[in-house]
């Protein structure tokens, strides 16, 4: 065989192996087993097996083995607890999901839904379960109308506007949220630019742009509402609010004119109001003040007359009892009253009256003098 040929001689009896000596290495027995203990095979071959370490390294290893299984329970026997364990923690690691204040957390088992739980620390067995974690706190706001052609409306007069606006909402059941609606943010958008489109269909451009802003946006939640609901979403309209309502830039200035035209007409009306109102105010003191002297004239009148009649009462008493004295009195009082607003004469009559008597009216006289004495 090949490696009993002598190759370079030496060596005693027996067969020489492949290193040149017995079947066991001869003589050289005690080297090549030196030479494997400490570089894990023959020096000069091709190198050892892939276990082959220096001998520190090796007892090290052995070593750190040993005192592994001393301190596993049953000396090893019990070492595939090590892994299930390593895997209970990994899950319970896993299960533990913090929910924040403004989210609620939506618990699904195997996809399906099981329960909804609190802010907080919350435990779902994974990978059975999972907590989907919906903000219910936030209020969202999708623009519409800031694309060119996205917020162009049709108003009933059939013009064409451009009517910008948003949309607030957040979510009030975080159930319906996650399960009836596959793309909520894009439902909602779609469905309040419908709104708005049927809304705007029945409104003139006029309101649109001057006093119905707020009539349209009060529409407009009720019906984005309204559909959501039916849908059942989840979800709950907080306001509509519409920006910078514009016609076409081909049509701005007459629009224009058109707004100014009306801004003069409501001035002019409320100037004509207020106008009315002063008026009627004068009118009412007016009246209010005639109505309050006929009142005075009426409590004079009839104080006067119940005088005159107690008056002529008294009177007719008197003559009853003495009716020429009476009668002269009353001729006398009568002639007083006449004369003091005439002017008066005095004749002298009888035989031997002398006719006119000289007069000399001292009353005017000292009516006349009486302011420059007083000056």
């Amino acid at each position: 065989m090949p490696w009993n040929k002598d190759e370079g001689g030496g060596g005693g009896g027996g067969g020489q192996g492949p290193w040149g000596q017995g079947p066991w290495g001869g003589g050289n027995r005690d080297n090549n087993q030196r030479n494997r203990n400490n570089w894990g095979g023959n020096r000069g071959g091709g190198g050892g097996g892939p276990g082959n370490l220096p001998p520190e390294l090796d007892e090290i290893i052995q070593r750190g083995k040993d005192q592994f299984k001393n301190a596993l329970p049953g000396g090893g026997r019990f070492s595939w607890l090590i892994p299930v364990a390593l895997f209970g923690v990994y899950v319970v690691y896993n299960s533990i999901y913090q929910v924040q204040p403004d989210e609620r957390g939506v618990v699904l088992r195997l996809g399906e839904y099981s329960r909804t739980v609190d802010p907080g620390l919350q435990f779902a067995i994974w990978p059975i379960e999972k907590i989907e974690k919906p903000r219910v706190g936030t209020v969202r706001q999708i623009n519409i109308g800031a694309e060119e052609n996205e917020g162009q409306m049709l108003t009933s007069d059939k013009n064409i506007i451009s009517v910008p606006f948003t949309v607030q909402w957040r979510i009030t059941d975080p159930e319906d949220f996650l399960f009836n609606v596959a793309d909520q943010e894009r439902t909602v958008r779609a469905l309040a630019q419908s709104a708005m489109r049927e809304v705007a269909a029945q409104t003139s451009a006029q309101a649109m742009l001057t006093t119905g802003k707020d009539a349209v946006a009060a529409k407009v939640t009720e019906i984005t509402q309204g559909l959501l609901d039916e849908y059942k979403s989840g979800v709950i309209i907080t306001a509509v609010n519409l920006g910078n309502v514009q016609p076409p830039a081909e049509v701005a200035d007459a629009f224009a004119d058109v707004v100014r035209a009306g801004q003069n007409k409501i001035q002019m009306e409320n100037e004509a109001n207020q106008y009315r109102n002063q008026k009627t105010q004068q009118a009412a003191g007016e009246a209010a003040r005639l109505i309050q002297e006929a009142e005075g004239y009426k409590a004079a009148a009839i104080a006067q007359a119940q005088g005159e009649a107690a008056r002529f009462t008294s009177v007719y008493e008197q003559y009853k009892n003495a009716k020429d004295v009476t009668r002269q009195r009353l001729f006398l009082e009568t002639m007083e009253q006449v004369l003091s607003q005439t002017n008066k004469v005095v004749i002298e009559g009888g035989q031997g009256g002398s006719g006119v008597v000289p007069y000399l009216p001292l009353p005017q006289i000292q009516k006349s003098n009486t302011p420059t004495s007083g000056n």
